[in-house]
């Protein structure tokens, strides 16, 4: 059985599927199509098989989602490997070279498998004998591509061109096409000489790392001093900023792989999905006879073809008489479109960028190491939450100097911390913080804990906001 290093991509803000996917909080973190999210199905996929052997994770995420990431490893009961935070976006080849150099020091016989953490791969049995196929491509020195036969003229995706040879199920690699017109896509399909390009690649650390010297010789040193800068922070590796933003922004195909020649293709037909639509979500889940995708707190009445999707509890969503319609409900956004016009979705997100409209990048529910907030209300002089404390967890010691604070416990139990007094406050009971007062709040029980914070203040930024004493190494971050 062999061994293959597993390196999962999980830094894409996702802004095709707007609301629910946002900056804050990408797609890959959601729950779109089961009861995990898809960089969960992504790990569990790469942990267990019959055929393959998978060391430890690499994950190569953004620093802002690094404790996302430790949660929904720690629901899936998967001990986390390496994380490597990256201090800014510069697209796929500076995290593949990343991922090649730090594995090659550990196993120059290092073979890695590189995954989009945001797709959709229904069997993964399917999947794992295709990995072991490609085992054999890249012992001959092969870099491995992926290709999905198409099911449609996509303009969204990247092709490859193949033709057959004495290897197969290997195909030889000819050409490289980025996201087609929709003409051009029906005749490349037409020509039956296509595949979907699927951007999961398998190949060892040192074929890789000599193709960066052959043609992105400079990037090689951006990332290797950064490497050499960065630092191990709890159980994240963060990779040193000034270096990495020296770094092209260039993604792998255009980098590395439409430069050489020693590429295969192997064909994937295990139920794979990008996921990079609206539309594309609706066509992986149950329709009615008449096409009609309805989930969450939403119903319809005389649809067709039509996807209504509500994920707030406090709204029900309803569609009358809708056709070839997406309605996607959150909490403070609402997205209604043609199936047709859904591929103006990274404009739409760009427009509400530069309005400035909150709801363009910051998620309903704000993430955090020790569980999650909401706004409930929020005007000039006010702002109300709902946050809840995971078992176990705390904020850190922390003190305002423009707002301040009145907690209400709705449940469980909190321990708090006020200018060195310390006592416990229990559903229906509260605690008031005064600005520029010292204080901490802590779940020390095994359940949940929630309350409701009102802030009253001149000032209601998050970033009014100076820490003592952290658990998850903060106060560092502040200075």
């Amino acid at each position: 059985m062999r061994n293959i290093y597993p390196v999962i991509l999980a830094g894409g803000t996702g802004d095709r599927l707007w609301p629910l996917s946002r900056k804050s909080y990408p797609k890959q973190f959601s729950r779109l199509v089961s009861k995990k999210s898809l960089f969960q199905d992504c790990v569990r996929r790469l942990c267990q098989s019959k055929k393959i052997h998978f060391n430890a994770h690499t994950i190569l995420t953004a620093f802002d989602y690094r404790f996302i990431i430790l949660e929904q490893l720690l629901e899936l009961g998967v001990e986390a490997g390496d994380i490597l935070l990256e201090p800014s976006s510069k697209n796929t080849a500076p995290s593949v070279l990343a991922a090649s150099l730090l594995l090659y020091e550990k196993d120059v016989e290092a073979t890695l498998l590189v995954a989009p953490s945001d797709h959709l791969i229904s069997d993964s049995n399917i999947f794992h004998a295709a990995l072991e196929d490609g085992v054999t491509k890249v012992d001959q020195g092969n870099i491995v591509l992926f290709g999905i036969e198409p099911l449609s003229a996509e303009t969204g995706y990247g092709y490859l061109k193949v033709r057959d040879n004495e290897s197969a199920p290997a195909l030889d690699l000819v050409e490289f096409v980025e996201k087609p017109d929709k003409g051009l896509a029906e005749h490349m399909i037409s020509s039956g000489e296509f595949l979907w390009n699927s951007g999961i690649l398998l190949f060892k650390a040192e074929d890789m790392i000599n193709a960066f010297r052959l043609k992105r010789h400079g990037l090689i040193k951006h990332v290797k001093d950064s490497i050499k800068t960065g630092f191990s922070d709890l159980e994240f590796f963060q990779l040193g900023e000034a270096y990495w933003n020296r770094c092209e922004s260039i993604s792998i195909d255009y980098a590395i792989l439409e430069n050489i020649n020693n590429l295969v293709a192997i064909p994937l037909n295990a139920g794979w999905a990008d996921l990079g639509s609206w539309d594309a979500v609706s066509k992986t889940l149950d329709s009615d006879k008449k096409g009609n995708v309805v989930s969450g707190n939403a119903m319809q009445f005389k649809c067709t073809n039509t996807m209504l999707r509500s994920e707030s509890e406090a709204i029900q969503l309803v569609g009358i008489g809708l056709e070839n319609i997406v309605a996607i409900s959150m909490s403070d956004a609402v997205l209604v479109s043609q199936k047709n016009e859904l591929r103006l979705m990274k404009d739409v997100v760009s427009a509400l960028r530069k309005q400035e409209i909150p709801q363009a990048e910051i998620f309903p529910k704000d993430y955090r190491p020790w569980g999650w907030f909401e706004t409930l209300i929020k005007k000039e002089r006010f702002h109300v939450k709902r946050i809840k404390v995971k078992p176990g967890a705390a904020l850190s010691l922390q003190s305002h100097k423009f707002r301040s604070e009145h907690w209400v416990v709705v449940e469980g139990v909190a321990k708090v911390t006020v200018s060195g007094r310390v006592f416990e406050i229990s559903e229906g009971e509260s605690a008031y913080i005064p600005a520029g007062h010292k204080h901490r709040l802590e779940n020390c029980t095994d359940k949940s804990m929630i309350i409701i914070e009102v802030q009253n203040g001149s000032y209601l930024g998050e970033d009014d906001i100076t820490r003592y004493e952290d658990l998850y190494s903060r106060v560092k971050q502040d200075q």
